[in-house]
C-alpha cells in the first residue's frame, strides 16, 4: 500500500503541472488576442479562433501534436461572386453556406451562430430601381430597412419585447464608381421568465439578445440588393475592423442580357 504522504506528493506534483500548464495557456490567449489586425490577404484572428486554437492545443498537447493542431489553424476570407444575378462580397473562410435559409445566399459563423451574412435582392419583374437614391436619403432608407428588420422578428409570444435604435446610415461611393448606402441598426429582444405569472412581481424581464445588424445597399440592373450582416453586440465590439472588411467587399455587378 503506498503511504499517504507519497500519494499527497504526487496529488501535489500534479496540481502543480495543471496550475502551470493553464497559466501557458492563458498567456498563449493573451498573446493571440494582442496580434494586431492583418490586411485583407491576412485575416486577423477573432476571439472566437483564437479561443479555438488554445482547445486544439490543450488537447492534442498529452499526445505531443501540439504544433501540428496550431499549425491546421487557417484564417482569411473567400469571395462569393454570383454572375447570374449581379453581385460579389467576401466573407470569413470558415464560415460555412446554410441552404433554404431564404435568403439569395446565406452564410454563419460555425461557432458563434448568431453571427451572419446573407444578401437579398428584389424581383427582377417586379422592380425597377435606377439608383438606390430611389430610397430616399440615408436616413430614410434607415427607417425603412429598421422597419423590415422589426417586421421579420415579430413575436406571437407573450411577454416578449423588442427594442430597437438607428445607430448610424450613410452613403458612399466605392471603387467601382457605384453608390452605396450603409445602415447600422441595434435590436434588443426581452421576455419575461414567467410571462403567465399573475403578480407583477414574479415575472422578471431578461435580455434575450442583443444584436447589430448593418445592411449595405445597392442598384443596379434595375434591382436592389441588401449585403445583410448580423452578430451579437459584444462580438461586435471584439470583430468589428473584421466585420467591416465583410461590408465595405460589397459590390452589385451589370448582368449581361
Amino acid at each position: 500500500m503506498v503511504p499517504a504522504s507519497i500519494l499527497k506528493s504526487v496529488s501535489s506534483s500534479r496540481l502543480h503541472c495543471q496550475e502551470k500548464h493553464f497559466t501557458l495557456q492563458l498567456q498563449m490567449k493573451r498573446k493571440i488576442l494582442s496580434w494586431p489586425l492583418l490586411n485583407l490577404q491576412a485575416f486577423a484572428v477573432p476571439r472566437r479562433n483564437a479561443m479555438a486554437l488554445i482547445l486544439s492545443s490543450y488537447i492534442f498537447s498529452d499526445f505531443g501534436f501540439r504544433n501540428t493542431a496550431l499549425a491546421q489553424q487557417s484564417v482569411g476570407f473567400r469571395e462569393y461572386i454570383d454572375t447570374f444575378d449581379g453581385y460579389s462580397f467576401k466573407y470569413p473562410q470558415n464560415w460555412i453556406q446554410v441552404r433554404g435559409a431564404g435568403a439569395d445566399i446565406f452564410y454563419r459563423d460555425p461557432y458563434v451562430l448568431d453571427e451572419n451574412v446573407s444578401v437579398e435582392l428584389s424581383s427582377p419583374s417586379s422592380s425597377r430601381y435606377k439608383s438606390v437614391e430611389d430610397l430616399g436619403p440615408p436616413k430614410e432608407a434607415g427607417r425603412k430597412v429598421l422597419r423590415q428588420y422589426l417586421t421579420e422578428f415579430m413575436s406571437t409570444r407573450l411577454g416578449v419585447r423588442r427594442e430597437s435604435n438607428i445607430l448610424s446610415t450613410s452613403s458612399r461611393v466605392a471603387d467601382d464608381g457605384r453608390l452605396y448606402y450603409l445602415v447600422e441598426v441595434n435590436i434588443k429582444s426581452f421576455a419575461n421568465n414567467n410571462e403567465l405569472a399573475v403578480m407583477p412581481k414574479d415575472r422578471v424581464v431578461n435580455l434575450e439578445w442583443d444584436r447589430r445588424y448593418l445592411s449595405v445597399l445597392g442598384v443596379e440592373n434595375n434591382r436592389l440588393y441588401e449585403l445583410r450582416l448580423q452578430t451579437p453586440e459584444n462580438v461586435f465590439v471584439e470583430e468589428e475592423n473584421d466585420l467591416r472588411q465583410v461590408i465595405d467587399s460589397f459590390r452589385v455587378n451589370k448582368v449581361s442580357a
